[in-house]
């Protein structure tokens, strides 16, 4: 309102000066338009505004909630707060959800309501340059009498999208076709697969499962920033410990499976650096000292900002990285958008080390030590394993501690070890032949035998604090593994020998089933582990809209 005083008082001061200095005539040419301009000044401002709040109003991060359907339960809604060019978008039901940031809070919007869920169509358009957009496409296609195209047009309109807008009116339509699908809630896929199609209690919402991997297989494309000399970037080990790490990175670079070279096509973009390579050059053994690695990380990203506009335009959040070393979510606090924003793709996924479920993903660890599986899959059935419960390990950490104190060397029935006796068969041995597997938390949470103990078939018994399992958007753990908290160590057997025998059966099963989405494959192949680490960081981007 003072904003519209203000005008209203500078063109009263004119009206009453120039009467003295011009004719009449010439006074009311000047006069009638400022009056007019103060006019339409107050009706744009508003009573309450300024010009400069309604300029930067168009620049907040608006963020809408995403699903818990099937159950995509670890991916969560926050609402409007800080500035940015972000929506963070639901697929369908959500129950409450925890925020990832102190900056953003809860806020379910059920539908895509601004975004075309129809792409426009290919071949009526062209490409025509805009002085605030950049290049937009438009699309000629003209929609039947009284039909609309989302809220951009009717008939005879003239539909323009930017590049961007086109990427989200795809990414709107397939969250429009996973909500679908995610009203089914049959244990069984009713798409269509020559391949395998989920089924069972194993997954959270099967359908939706096999709906939403059957869109990122059609829509999901990644671009991979080509800064950075080997070997600190586009490399890592693909034998040890940090396979995983190694494997992804490589089969990213090589294999264009998701990849494009085209950036403006892409729906994320990978930020290709190696962790375990950087400690392995660039730390001082002994020193306790991680500053080179989260300068090299933040130098890295500063050279991805100048010369892209990409990780600017969303402050990172369609971005991911991929690390298996404990130091990887460590390395990403030099970055506060990396870590806030990001998409992390973690071993180490600790929630109580600032890993957010809501949009990171955790990466299954898994040691390879000849850097394939060969001989690590399968086992012998049910009725011929004679161990109740196994495990073999080093004393990595307190609750490593207290699994050796309550039951090392004290029942036949559950044996623990640091080390396998030499009078007992060897380590993968012992896994196959036992019914369940122990998997306590080392130093950190994620341990490798939790996939071991999948690929020998056997139950894993999860024993960690703050620990987010691999996959746990799609697969439902509770059906094929047994958690059991850390204060309970000296109840195992008791927790265990309640287990039923046809229930046990029953997860057995299960776990041989879910196997498929754990195996690395030489090249890989449908819903194995590098689709399904894919297929996570494909859930995250449908997590949120990209705005110009």
């Amino acid at each position: 309102m003072q904003n519209c005083q203000i005008l209203q008082m500078l063109s009263l001061k004119k009206l009453q000066i120039l009467p003295s200095l011009l004719s009449s005539n010439l006074a009311l040419l000047v006069v009638i338009p400022l009056v007019i301009v103060s006019v339409l000044a107050c009706a744009l401002i508003g009573p309450q505004s300024s010009f400069f709040v309604s300029f930067s109003s168009s620049w907040k991060w608006k963020s809408v909630g995403i699903l818990n359907s099937y159950s995509l339960r670890s991916l969560g809604s926050y609402e409007e707060q800080d500035d940015g060019h972000l929506q963070i978008v639901g697929l369908a039901e959500a129950s409450s959800f925890t925020s990832f940031n102190n900056s953003f809070h809860q806020n379910l919007v059920a539908e895509d309501s601004n975004i075309p869920h129809q792409p426009p169509q290919e071949g009526g358009g062209g490409i025509e340059k805009d002085e605030t957009n950049g290049e937009k496409e438009i699309d000629k296609d003209i929609p039947n009498e009284g039909e609309e195209h989302g809220n951009y047009a009717t008939k005879g309109v003239l539909k323009m999208y930017s590049r961007l807008e086109r990427l989200e009116a795809i990414l709107a339509k397939a969250r429009s076709s996973i909500r679908e699908a995610a009203r089914n809630r049959s244990m069984i896929s009713n798409h269509h697969d020559p391949d395998y199609v989920p089924q069972g209690p194993m997954y959270h919402n099967a359908n939706a499962f096999h709906r939403s991997y059957l869109e990122m297989e059609k829509n999901f494309k990644v671009y991979v920033y080509e800064e950075g000399e080997p070997p600190i970037f586009h490399n890592g080990p693909c034998r040890s410990i940090y396979s995983t790490e190694g494997r992804f990175i490589h089969e990213m670079e090589k294999r264009n499976l998701y990849r494009t070279k085209d950036p403006d096509e892409a729906l994320v973009y990978f930020l290709p650096f190696s962790v375990v390579v950087m400690v392995q050059y660039l730390y001082v053994p002994g020193a306790h000292d991680m500053h080179a690695i989260g300068r090299t990380v933040a130098d890295y990203i500063k050279v991805i900002s100048e010369r892209h506009s990409f990780w600017n335009r969303s402050l990172g959040a369609d971005h991911f990285m991929l690390s298996c070393h404990d130091w990887g979510p460590h390395s990403t606090s030099y970055v506060p958008n990396l870590f806030n924003n990001s998409v992390r793709v973690l071993c180490n996924a600790n929630t109580s080390e600032g890993f957010n479920p809501l949009k990171d993903v955790s990466l299954p660890e898994i040691n390879l030590k000849t850097g394939d599986i060969k001989g690590l899959i399968g086992g012998p059935s049910p009725s011929r394993r004679s161990i109740l419960a196994f495990f073999a390990g080093g004393l990595h950490g307190n609750i490593r501690h207290h699994l050796l104190e309550q039951w090392k060397d004290k029942d036949e029935n559950v044996l623990v070890y640091d080390k396998v006796p030499k009078d007992k068969k060897s380590y993968e041995y012992m896994l196959k032949n036992s019914r369940f597997c122990l998997c306590p938390s080392g130093y950190e949470v994620a341990s490798p035998r939790i996939v071991e103990a999948i690929y020998a078939e056997c139950v894993p018994v999860l024993i960690s604090d703050s620990y987010v399992p691999p996959f746990n958007d799609v697969l439902n753990w509770n059906a094929f593994s047994v958690t059991v908290a850390v204060k309970d160590i000296p109840n195992i057997k008791k927790i265990l020998m309640s287990i039923s025998q046809s229930q046990y059966l029953r997860m057995h099963r299960r776990v041989k089933q879910v196997q498929r989405h754990f195996v690395i494959n030489g090249s890989p192949k449908r819903f194995d582990l590098f689709n399904m680490i894919v297929h996570s960081i494909w859930l995250r981007r449908l997590n949120i809209r990209v705005q110009e």
